[in-house]
């Protein structure tokens, strides 16, 4: 390790603000990541009317949903470093309202070229809910640091989830270009109410943009509860995206045949399965993370078998028999598979919340960064399942990334919280 990353490493404590969190507060934080997130996942519904507005070809349609997710990991790397060097209100404030103006400037693009760079810029500026999930455990109590991030990272699945219908039904009605104005304007007084609201905190960093950057590896070296979490992470949200891909396909066709609108209340089904969050966070900071991380695959392992035995017949189900039989076991799949992510995420950010409070932020980051590679993974994975082997190839694939979180469990039973 070099001299520099060492000294990163051994920087000093920044002072927390312990007890600071209140309810309303964490409410603002909440509220706060789950308007940003809806910038990343939100453009998959609407791209076929994008690129037929904007004249993309279709070898070139994909760039609508990916350029945003690429931007955010560029913006995870680059930019959410600096809440470790810069003063943390003022960062994200200034990276909010960039991100605002560029989704005005996605819905007004003239071409397809200066939609793309805005909505990519958009989503690198979107990283800021990664500011604000560092800096909510830092104003919390650390014998509810864990319940607190599960309570913010809630937000974050909400957003996640009420994203695409919310997309569909405002473009259904108004446009596409209507929904990125709308986001806009949201994100711009989601800014306001964080520079009102959000105290300032001043990390004492000591080292140049440079030294940060380069700290990240190290970080990463150093830090193998940073390692554990992040690689079961990125395994549980693959099944997860996996499973959120295929099912927008099964879902409209027979026997269940949904209309757009009931597609979009099935999705809105899984926002239930948020409610483990500060459950999860809770069991955390008694010292049961490693088994509530067990619970949390086991329940996921649960949400995919239930969705094989709707969706593809197994054990001899006669789906076509019971089709509205199948559709309610989907939706319990879909509240069970959110539930096991969510729960596992939020376990995994109170951990990596816990190691270093002046590297808070970066590790974050990097914790963020491995899970979204997973996710991707998931849902590219997802198309060449379909293709293979319909919705079967779909859960079989989800029950492969699930046996490599299992596998992850038993690595975690050397490691201390």
């Amino acid at each position: 390790m070099s001299t520099d990353a060492n000294a990163v490493l051994a920087a000093p404590t920044p002072v927390e603000q312990a007890g600071a969190l209140t309810p309303g507060m964490t409410l603002l934080f909440a509220f706060a990541v789950s308007v940003m997130i809806v910038n990343l996942s939100a453009a998959q519904p609407l791209t076929a009317p994008i690129a037929h507005s904007l004249g993309i070809p279709p070898t070139l349609s994909g760039l609508v949903a990916t350029l945003p997710q690429l931007g955010y990991a560029v913006g995870m790397v680059f930019l959410v470093p600096l809440a470790d060097l810069t003063e943390n209100r003022r960062l994200t404030v200034i990276t909010l309202a960039i991100c605002a103006a560029m989704l005005v400037l996605a819905g007004l693009a003239p071409n397809a070229s200066v939609f793309l760079l805005a909505a990519c810029v958009a989503g690198t500026t979107s990283c800021a809910i990664q500011v604000l999930v560092p800096l909510a455990a830092s104003m919390a109590h650390p014998d509810r640091r864990g319940s607190a991030v599960g309570s913010v990272m809630s937000g974050v699945m909400l957003g996640i989830l009420f994203s695409r219908p919310l997309a569909s039904t405002v473009a259904g009605h108004f446009g596409w270009r209507s929904f990125y104005v709308l986001m806009g304007v949201l994100d711009a007084l989601v800014a306001l109410m964080l520079l009102l609201k959000l105290p300032p905190r001043r990390p004492d960093f000591g080292h140049s943009y440079g030294v940060l950057i380069r700290s990240l590896w190290a970080l990463w070296q150093r830090e193998r509860v940073l390692r554990r979490y992040a690689v079961s992470a990125a395994f549980v949200m693959a099944a997860f995206s996996a499973f959120w891909t295929g099912v927008a396909v099964l879902l409209v066709q027979p026997p269940f045949a949904l209309s757009a609108d009931a597609a979009a209340a099935f999705a809105l089904a899984g926002v239930a399965g948020t409610v483990v969050a500060p459950l999860a966070g809770r069991a955390g900071d008694k010292g049961h993370g490693v088994v509530g991380m067990r619970i949390a695959h086991v329940v996921l392992l649960a949400g995919i078998v239930l969705a094989g035995i709707a969706g593809a017949g197994w054990f001899g189900f006669d789906i076509r028999a019971h089709a509205w039989l199948a559709l309610g076991l989907l939706v319990l799949a879909a509240i069970t598979i959110d539930a096991g992510a969510v729960g596992d995420q939020t376990i995994g950010r109170r951990a990596v919340n816990m190691l270093m409070p002046e590297a808070r932020s970066r590790l974050n980051g990097v914790f963020v960064g491995v899970f979204f590679v997973g996710g991707s993974a998931g849902a590219a994975g997802a198309g060449v399942a379909w293709a293979m082997a319909g919705w079967t190839g779909i859960c079989g694939l989800c029950l492969g990334f699930v046996a490599l979180a299992f596998a992850g469990d038993v690595v975690a039973r050397t490691l201390r919280h």
